[in-house]
């Protein structure tokens, strides 16, 4: 087989298998009466709060516009507040509610089981070795990035 298959092949197989873990876990989560963008915003800010609406929208790969109205939606959930940042009056940290942080335990569980079933035969070897490989194409992918095409 010739590289050119074999790499098309493999980003087809990446591709399926990231599409199929998020319809997984987006059926998880709905079922508790979640959405997969409120979801993955409880999941990060479980881990790191007290982090602003930009930074949180870099993170997520979300639009200004987009987190704003994911935000207003989960405020009036009662999911997460806005505090004024005591070092810059301008900024508004988003923080979880207690509400929040039980809705973030449960994504959490729920993201543990479905991690526990995917990689439940596979064999940690095998992992550290495909986290390494992924690790290296994404350095590629970034230096990718980096090069600036002549206008």
């Amino acid at each position: 087989m010739n590289p050119s298959t074999v790499t098309a092949e493999f980003l087809e197989s990446l591709t399926k298998a990231s599409q199929k873990i998020r319809t997984a876990f987006n059926q998880q989560v709905s079922a508790h009466g979640l959405t997969y963008p409120r979801a993955r915003t409880l999941f990060y800010l479980a881990k790191k709060q007290n982090i602003t609406q930009s930074e949180l929208a870099s993170v997520l790969e979300l639009e200004q516009a987009t987190m704003v109205r994911l935000l207003d939606r989960m405020a009036e959930n009662g999911l997460i507040k806005r505090q004024a940042d005591v070092k810059d009056r301008r900024t508004n940290l988003i923080v979880l509610t207690p509400h929040g942080e039980e809705q973030a335990a449960l994504v959490e569980s729920i993201a543990a089981d479905l991690r526990s079933q995917i990689f439940a035969n596979i064999d940690p070897f095998e992992l550290r070795c495909s986290i390494a490989l992924l690790e290296r194409i994404s350095a590629n992918v970034t230096e990718l990035s980096d090069i600036h095409v002549p206008a």
